[in-house]
């Protein structure tokens, strides 16, 4: 009998949240560009970002109902290339469409479908494969989104100081040789199916589960708590810190990343050793540290550190969730994880709204937006702790 290459499965996986943080990391590059190019508002162009997390949780609701009937491996493909074409589009449609906004949201839709697949499926195709410690293990996977987040920024920003920004819809292409490469990947390594998708739980029955709407106030608080800084925290470098726009690129999302994907990858990397349900809580408690350390110290330097270390403080939160939330309820299936899924992207939603609109009320003051954002550690300490710290015999 042949022996089955999980690693393979394991690279496929890696490239798969690679490919999702391009999705959601290049277009933001290009807002200016937009404006200045297609003359399209910039109140026109915040919707993009909204579209693209709409879609998302769409996708989501979707991946509850249908993937165990299609297969993982159709539609973990369809992903793939979903991301391929939305970012090739992204180069030619708004040339060809009448309205350069009609062609750019077509592109973001696409793409977002792919994204939304592979933030659902990768997870339970890892946590389906029989490796030895599967909380370290989906944590060092998540942290390649981290990485590929700092790669997307910092090589996009070389790329246009080096042969101009002129040239973005050649980079479009070359990004999408990523997923391009990754359709063969999926199409050829072992996937196996979860225990409990042959009679796993429907949504109605995951919802008549109290613990099952504890696991989903963590996701929504781990996902408001990481996308709240990540999103503002450029905008937060140059206006309240003093900045400039590249150093606060660079600065705020691109080290808020890398910070992000180091503590995913010490997990991944030490896991067995650790109590992930106190490592958690200890990393919400820093969580609310930095919250008060960018909103309310007066240096630059101390509050641009609250933010790249809030970064390391978020990293284990949705991994984490997912692998607490796995053994205890047990006959979640895909039904639990694009739940889950669904649950961190509303929080990534609804957490910066949130933060963008306390700012806004208080006269355009990010400090005290940020300040108000320190409530979703909080909440997120609160659920965990009703949730319980895992017995001996499940995962760490």
């Amino acid at each position: 009998m042949v022996k089955k290459n999980y690693r393979k499965t394991l690279i496929a996986c890696y490239l798969g949240f690679i490919t999702q943080a391009i999705c959601a990391n290049f277009a933001p590059l290009l807002f200016l560009l937009f404006h200045n190019n297609y003359s399209i508002p910039i109140g026109t162009i915040a919707i993009i970002p909204a579209v693209f997390f709409m879609t998302q949780l769409i996708v989501d609701i979707f991946c509850s109902q249908f993937v165990d009937k299609i297969g993982y491996r159709k539609c973990i493909v369809a992903s793939e290339i979903c991301a391929a074409a939305g970012l090739i589009s992204m180069a030619f449609l708004p040339d060809i469409f009448g309205n350069p906004f009609a062609g750019i949201i077509v592109s973001v839709v696409l793409y977002a479908i792919g994204s939304g697949l592979i933030e659902v499926l990768v997870s339970p195709i890892v946590e389906a494969c029989p490796f030895d410690n599967k909380a370290s293990v989906m944590s060092l996977l998540h942290s390649f989104y981290c990485w590929g987040s700092v790669g997307v920024i910092v090589l996009s920003t070389v790329f246009f100081k080096f042969f101009g920004i002129k040239y973005w819809k050649i980079l479009a292409c070359i990004w999408a040789l990523v997923p391009v490469y990754n359709i063969f990947n999926f199409a050829t390594c072992p996937i196996e199916r979860m225990t409990g998708d042959e009679d796993g739980m429907s949504v109605l029955e995951l919802f008549r589960l109290p613990l099952f709407w504890i696991a989903v106030t963590s996701m929504v608080c781990a996902g408001a708590s990481e996308l709240s800084m990540a999103q503002w925290a450029s905008a937060f470098a140059e206006s309240a810190l003093g900045f400039s726009k590249t150093t606060g690129d660079l600065a705020g999302p691109a080290l808020f990343a890398a910070s992000m994907g180091l503590s995913r990858a010490i997990f991944g990397k030490f896991g067995e050793r650790l109590n992930l349900f106190r490592y958690m809580i200890m990393s919400a408690v820093l969580c609310i540290g930095c919250y008060l350390l960018a909103a309310l110290s007066g240096i630059a330097a101390v509050g641009l550190a609250g933010c790249i270390m809030c970064g390391f403080s978020v990293g284990i939160m949705w991994p984490g969730t997912i692998s607490i939330c796995s053994p205890k309820i047990p006959k979640g299936g895909t039904a639990l994880f694009a739940m889950l899924a669904m649950a961190g992207d509303l929080g990534g939603s609804l957490g910066p709204a949130i933060v963008g609109a306390v700012s806004q009320s208080a006269g355009d003051d990010l400090r005290k937006g940020l300040l108000f954002g320190l409530i979703f550690p909080v909440v997120l300490i609160a659920s965990l702790l009703k949730y319980g710290e895992p017995n001996k015999g499940s995962p760490h």
